[in-house]
């Protein structure tokens, strides 16, 4: 299905007419979150904590059940997302440091090109994890860097360089950094201290809002170390309890700043991620410490995006997808008494695994889609990827891409739209391994990586031998039928291998 935007045939007797039945493209917005479990919302079944602004957009939409993201880890997923490229094609997509050069090239097609390219105001805000600069480690935070996003499709970037558990704690907007002391110029280092700084090993005195549980020890920035080292700074540095907000305030100025004109927002939430040091505002109000009350801010960012949609009257014409990077994590490396408060709460669901995890939890992930009149209401079990995030945007504008551009990247329009429960005949996802899965079927490809990691109380899901799962019989993945079923393994490593050989 393409929903072509150009205007009706022209009638010379009546242009008033014509300008009144055009065809207005619609606005998208994008909320991606951090960290998020299937299970962190109420919308999902989850009855210890509230998240009411996510249930009214949930109930204004379609809500899906079987969404996955490409990985069980951060920089890759949103590479998969803003691309349409399967992250686990290239060697350099994984976890990435915060002085990473940029991952996706200026000559890499991205989603933000797509909607520049059919007329849209385009902007990027919040956590990037994809890098800036030509090159790792050669950025100057004391000038403009480049290249940033306004290379790769997005007039205007309000964004953290990595995440807030990696340093620079700086925003940058439009390649510099924002706020900039010149009294404090910036340095950064990923491979040494820098002499006379304090750091959270040596000095766990200075750590007054959070103290690390396991890495997490280097430079300390608003009483919380983090990972890697960094010099200088000033009034540039954010503060941890003011993300939130900061990230909202800039999305409603875009917002309001280009609502005469169609408008592509992708607003990438810090929260649910470590350091969560959520302000005041929620500190102490969900009953399951700062992880828990991390939820409770990003629900109110949700909500204050979806109240300015309705006070400028733009909610009728704009499709939302709110959606997470990858799977939970409970413990990631600071001391929040996640694990302490967890109590009944179960940010996985009924899933095996979480972040990092080859299991279901660690790439089934909340999916809502909303657009009042072109979204069905209701709950969908069509199997959704978000490497389609593109290929379903072109098929909406009614745009061609090559097959360069779109490489792995279908569209599922009626799908989405909440108009077919038919989705994708399989998904392709990566953690410590790849693995494939039909939506009754999974089979997880073998390896010789750790199965378990003690830090973060994971289980991986790597395994020495094949791994299959009936997930309509056995959610939870724990019985594996492979010795049972060699037909259904040969069957998925085919599927996996020829995905493998498209490019």
């Amino acid at each position: 299905m393409k929903l072509n935007w150009i205007p009706l045939l022209h009638c010379a007797l009546c242009p008033s007419l014509l300008m009144a039945q055009q065809v207005k493209k619609p606005n998208v917005v994008v909320i991606m979150a951090d960290d998020l479990g299937y299970g962190d919302l109420s919308c999902n079944g989850n009855n210890t904590v509230s998240t009411p602004n996510v249930d009214r957009l949930a109930n204004s939409g379609m809500r899906f059940t079987d969404a996955h993201a490409v990985a069980a880890t951060s920089t890759p997923s949103r590479y998969s997302f803003l691309t349409g490229h399967y992250s686990w094609r290239r060697k350099d997509t994984g976890v990435a440091p915060g002085d990473a050069g940029m991952i996706i090239r200026p000559e890499q097609y991205t989603v933000a090109d797509l909607f520049e390219d059919n007329g849209y105001a385009t902007c990027a805000i919040g956590k990037w994890h994809l890098g800036l600069g030509n090159k790792t480690g050669e950025q100057n935070w004391n000038e403009k860097i480049s290249p940033n996003l306004s290379d790769i499709g997005f007039g205007y970037s309000y964004i953290m360089a990595a995440t807030a558990d990696r340093v620079p704690c700086v925003y940058v907007e439009n390649g510099k950094v924002a706020n900039y002391d010149a009294s404090a110029p910036i340095e950064v280092s990923y491979r040494k201290p820098f002499p006379g700084v304090p750091t959270g090993k040596d000095n766990p005195e200075l750590l007054y809002n959070l103290k690390p549980s396991h890495g997490h020890d280097q430079a300390i920035v608003n009483g919380i170390s983090r990972i890697g080292y960094m010099k200088g700074g000033g009034k540039a540095l954010w503060k941890d309890e003011h993300i939130a907000d900061s990230i909202v305030a800039h999305a409603i100025e875009f917002i309001k700043s280009h609502k005469d004109e169609p408008f592509f927002l992708y607003c990438a939430t810090n929260d649910i991620h470590v350091p969560r040091f959520p302000n005041e505002r929620f500190r102490g109000k969900s009953g399951m410490g700062y992880r828990g009350d991390a939820i409770l801010q990003f629900d109110w960012s949700v909500g204050k995006l979806l109240d300015t949609l309705d006070e400028l009257g733009l909610t009728e014409n704009t499709l939302v997808v709110l959606t997470s990077d990858n799977g939970p994590v409970v413990d990631d490396g600071y001391k929040d008494r996640a694990v302490e408060l967890l109590g009944d709460h179960r940010p996985w669901g009924p899933y095996r695994g979480s972040k990092y995890s080859n299991f279901e939890a660690g790439t089934r992930v909340p999916f809502i889609v909303s657009w009042p009149g072109k979204v069905g209401k209701g709950v969908s079990s069509a199997l959704i990827s978000q490497i389609d995030f593109l290929g379903t945007m072109a098929e909406m504008l009614g745009a061609t891409l090559n097959a360069e551009q779109r490489k792995d990247s279908n569209g599922y329009l009626d799908s989405w739209l909440g108009k077919s429960e038919k989705g994708r005949d399989y998904i392709i996802e990566s953690a410590g391994a790849l693995s494939v899965s039909d939506g009754e079927w999974k089979y997880i490809t073998p390896n010789n990586k750790q199965a378990y990691n003690a830090y973060t109380n994971v289980e991986t899901g790597n395994c020495p031998s094949d791994q299959l799962y009936n997930l309509k019989q056995d959610i939870a993945e724990k019985n594996n039928l492979a010795g049972q079923y060699p037909d259904e393994v040969q069957r998925l490593k085919k599927v996996l291998q020829n995905e493998i050989e498209k490019h």
